[in-house]
């Protein structure tokens, strides 16, 4: 996959799945500490903020991306 926008396309859509996992996790984890069960509930609370962060990454990645194509004007304020 050559084509930019498709790359980033594709790394929304994982972003997207991966945010997806982190609140299914964090549901999961209410359930477990709700029934007293706080070792289950850490390790999905820690598997919430694993697939958070690969998703930030992957947004994160695009952001750069998009920096280094976007153009900007040094002085705003100048008049043209």
């Amino acid at each position: 996959m050559d084509d930019p926008k498709q790359k980033a396309a594709a790394a929304y859509e994982l972003a997207a799945e991966k945010l997806d996992r982190a609140a299914a996790h964090c549901r999961i984890a209410a359930l477990h500490y709700g029934n007293g069960e706080v070792p289950r509930g850490c390790a999905h609370a820690f598997a919430a903020l694993g697939d958070l962060r690969q998703g930030e990454e992957l947004i994160d990645a695009n952001a750069v991306l998009h920096a280094g194509k976007a153009s900007i004007d040094l002085d705003p304020g100048a008049a043209s």
